[in-house]
C-alpha cells in the first residue's frame, strides 16, 4: 500500500492506495502544532489499524503548508513505515512546467492538487481549493501552473464576522440555505454560504475569460462539498484531487 499524507492548516487527509491505484480509504484528522511525534505516531496507527493497511508500506508521501507540524508527522510516519517518508518540496518531480516569478514559492498543497488535476482532466483547468484559504490554481492548455488567487477562507471569514460584530453570534453551517434568510441564523447562514458561491461564481467567470470558455473548473477543499452546491457555474466536486495527486508525484520519483 501506498500512504498519501496531505497537511493543511486545518486538517491532515490521509489516504491509503493498492498497488493498482484505487483509493481504500480516505481519513479527515485535526491539525495540531502543538503535537508531538509520538502522539502523531499513536493518532496514525489508529487510522491505519481500523482500515487494516498494515506497514510497512510500499512508499509514503507527504505534502504539508504547517512547518511546525511536517518535521513531527514525518517522523510518525517514519516510525510508522519502516521506510523513508517523500516530502513535496523544491526539487520534486512534479510532471509539469511551473511560471511562477520563484517556483520555490510553490505550496506543497499546490503541486498536488494541480498534479491530480492533470491527471484526472482536460487542460486548461481552474482549480478551487476551498480550506483554510479559498485557492483558485490556473493551469493553462499546455499543462503548465501559471499561478492563480488566494483569500480569505469561508471559516476564516465567518469567524472575522462572529469576533467584529457584537450581535451576531457563531452559527453551525449546512450546504442548503434560503436566499432570503427569515431570523439572524438564516440571513448569516446565507451571506456566508450563498456570498462564497458568488465569489466563486464571479472569479470563475473571469478565468474563463483569460483561459479560454473550454476552462474545466475543479473544486476541492474540506469546504467544497458545502459550497460548491451552492454555485451557478459548472464545477466539478473532487475531493480525493490531492491525494490523486500525490499518488502521482510519488509514482513520477520512484520510477
Amino acid at each position: 500500500m501506498i500512504l498519501a499524507v496531505d497537511v493543511g492548516n486545518t486538517n491532515i487527509v490521509i489516504g491509503g492506495f493498492l498497488p493498482d491505484g484505487e483509493l481504500e480509504f480516505q481519513v479527515r484528522i485535526g491539525t495540531d502544532p502543538k503535537k508531538t511525534t509520538d502522539e502523531y505516531a499513536v493518532l496514525l496507527q489508529s487510522v491505519i489499524s481500523i482500515h487494516k493497511a498494515n506497514p510497512p508500506f510500499e512508499g509514503v508521501i507527504l505534502s504539508s503548508v504547517v512547518p511546525a507540524v511536517t518535521s513531527a508527522i514525518t517522523g510518525a510516519l517514519e516510525d510508522l513505515s519502516l521506510s523513508g517518508v517523500l516530502v513535496v518540496g523544491p526539487g520534486i518531480k512534479t510532471g509539469f512546467e511551473i511560471r511562477l516569478d520563484d517556483p520555490s514559492e510553490l505550496g506543497a498543497d499546490l503541486a498536488a492538487s494541480t498534479a491530480g488535476a492533470l491527471k484526472k482532466y482536460k487542460p486548461p483547468i481552474l482549480v478551487v481549493d476551498l480550506g483554510t484559504a479559498t485557492k483558485f490554481t490556473a493551469i493553462s492548455e499546455k499543462g503548465a501552473f501559471l499561478g492563480g488567487s488566494i483569500l480569505p477562507g469561508v471559516k476564516i471569514s465567518a469567524d472575522a464576522l462572529f469576533s467584529s460584530a457584537a450581535l451576531l453570534s457563531s452559527v453551525s453551517l449546512k450546504d442548503k440555505v434560503e436566499l432570503i434568510g427569515k431570523n439572524t441564523a438564516d440571513c448569516i447562514r446565507s451571506g456566508i454560504l450563498l456570498g462564497a458561491a458568488s465569489m466563486i461564481d464571479g472569479m470563475v467567470k473571469r478565468y474563463r475569460e483569460e483561459l479560454g470558455s473550454e476552462l474545466t473548473v475543479v473544486a476541492s477543499g474540506g469546504l467544497s462539498s458545502m459550497v460548491v452546491p451552492n454555485c451557478r457555474e459548472d464545477i466539478v466536486l473532487d475531493e480525493r484531487l490531492v491525494l490523486d495527486g500525490l499518488l502521482a508525484i510519488y509514482i513520477k520519483n520512484k520510477k
